[in-house]
């Protein structure tokens, strides 16, 4: 009987121990106001904007807030849960007070901001009907995600405008907060959307491994991880499900396009070739990696360890990981962060109000205070600093331009050699030349370096073995099925409403690829025999 009591005392306090040792519930969380937001974003930049907010509202209100933070995953996930509880709500007002009758078709068109002139009245009157509704999702804000994203929404009509433009003018100068810098947007003429903080893209590498693998010099290039030594060396994210993967893919080919066209190519041309010359560099990155993983936080991570030698990572994921890792070095860094010159443009991640949000006066401040420089602060500032976060480095830049004029921040600034306004040799981001094929680009790179990794892999290293024989890299590089003018033709077919249709596209180019694979590597081995 004694034994028995003491288990089961020790598998009591086994039971009560999480809960004994659980924070104590804090005053927010019986705050006179609350804002739901839902999120991509870390806990670390949740925890402090979640402090700051409070603080800042209550010396305007003298109330209390809580930010109730809703984490689903990445943004993708975030996109998928929207779509799916405002077609909810809105067949749930479509059916019961309007009493209409549900359709396959209205299903797809109330939320389509393209409808064909042809479509059926019903359709157009539910695509108004949803547009002057106050149907919601439960959720108040959408804080996070790149610029495509709230695009999107605010197209399909689940983003509502907010009167900063009216209420702060000020801000939204060329001086302050540009419309768009680089070919960049950076918010919403209508006031859906507002950028908020930066992000950039580039490669982050590991010292030891660079001088273990014997390379000439550190990878700061994209060029650079074409490198044969870099063979299952670098950490890579799916495109798909990573849209931080996919920008950076997307600057990337924008730098070739660009490099034509400076060069004197005229710019159809240019565009197509450069289309070209980026997707075959993708492709040897692609056949250089050691893996594709759903989350871009895991790249920065594995360099740091020196599982891999080379990641893509985000700015702000690459710059934190290096600070970690450095600090609990006592030689020189580590791990170093590198924003490939001329390769990259500063992008915004937005912050939008949601349609039918609940708690709407609080939301509308919540962004506000975003965007002041209150807000702003916290991105960049360190810990402990005069009016930076409590906690953590968030290691973020901020959109605004004044904390950069700012000469009283930069001694507390975590990157005061940061200027992203500053430079005169950046990437200048031309949407017309993709910003319409986001998707098809991420699609396109999953099924020509993911799906078809082992035969891309097999085709690398035996054309490395043998010497880089110029007929066999010609093949592996083929790109004419998804040249620059076939890729409408994709974006056809993955807007089509048959699902299945984009499994048989997917199904088609990587059996397309893996043949060619095959052929490269059969041609690579012919060099390396003599025969």
């Amino acid at each position: 009987m004694a034994k028995r009591a003491i288990l089961l005392a020790a598998l009591a306090a086994v039971v009560a121990l999480p809960f004994l040792l659980r924070p104590k519930r804090s005053v927010l969380q019986r705050a006179d106001d609350t804002v739901v937001v839902i999120t991509p974003h870390n806990e670390a930049i949740r925890t402090e904007f979640a402090r700051g907010f409070n603080a800042w509202y209550q010396a305007r209100t003298g109330r209390t807030v809580l930010v109730d933070w809703r984490m689903l995953g990445g943004t993708s996930d975030i996109t998928r849960f929207l779509e799916a509880e405002y077609t909810a709500a809105f067949r749930n007002l479509w059916t019961g007070p309007l009493g209409r009758t549900w359709s396959a078709e209205i299903q797809a068109g109330f939320a389509n901001p393209r409808l064909p002139a042809d479509a059926p009245a019903a359709v157009r009157e539910a695509r108004a009907e949803f547009l002057r509704s106050n149907v919601g999702c439960g959720v108040d804000v959408f804080f996070g995600g790149g610029s495509y994203d709230h695009i999107r929404q605010a197209e399909a009509g689940r983003l509502v405008p907010v009167p900063l433009l009216e209420r702060h003018p000020d801000w939204f100068t060329d001086d302050v907060i540009p419309q768009s810098y680089s070919g960049e947007v950076y918010w919403d003429r209508q006031g859906r959307w507002f950028g908020n903080v930066l992000s950039t893209y580039g490669i982050l590498y590991n010292r030891d491994a660079v001088r273990r693998l014997g390379l000439a010099h550190p990878p700061e290039r994209w060029d650079d991880l074409q490198d044969p030594k870099l063979a299952g060396e670098i950490g890579l994210a799916d495109p798909t499900k990573s849209s931080s993967i996919a920008k950076a893919f997307e600057n990337l080919i924008q730098q070739r396009m660009q490099q034509r066209v400076k060069a004197g190519v005229p710019e159809p041309q240019a565009v197509a070739e450069g289309w070209v010359s980026g997707m075959q560099l993708i492709q040897r990155i692609g056949a250089n990696a050691r893996y594709f993983t759903d989350s871009s936080q895991k790249p920065p991570i594995d360099v740091s360890q020196g599982d891999c030698a080379v990641g893509i990572a985000i700015d702000f994921y690459g710059r934190a990981q290096a600070e970690v890792t450095n600090a609990r070095s006592a030689r020189e860094p580590r791990v170093v962060f590198v924003t490939p010159k001329g390769g990259a443009v500063a992008s915004v991640d937005p912050i939008a109000l949601l349609r039918g949000a609940r708690h709407r006066a609080v939301a509308e401040a919540f962004i506000e205070y975003t965007l002041s420089p209150e807000g702003q602060r916290l991105w960049n500032l360190r810990p402990g600093t005069p009016g930076g976060p409590a906690r953590f480095a968030l290691r973020r830049l901020p959109v605004r331009k004044d904390f950069y004029r700012d000469a009283s921040l930069k001694p507390y600034r975590s990157d005061p050699d940061e200027s992203p306004f500053g430079d005169e040799d950046h990437l200048v981001y031309r949407p017309e030349w993709t910003g319409g094929l986001y998707r098809e680009l991420a699609f396109v790179i999953r099924i020509m370096v993911l799906d078809t990794h082992d035969e891309l892999g097999a085709a690398w290293r035996a054309i490395v073995a043998a010497g880089m024989p110029a007929d066999a890299i010609a093949v592996m590089g083929d790109m004419s099925v998804i040249s620059y003018d076939r890729m409408a033709g994709i974006k056809r077919r993955l807007d089509s409403k048959d699902k299945v249709d984009e499994v048989r596209l997917a199904n088609e180019l990587a059996a397309h690829f893996r043949a060619q694979y095959r052929r490269a590597e059969e041609l690579a081995r012919r060099h390396a025999s003599g025969s």
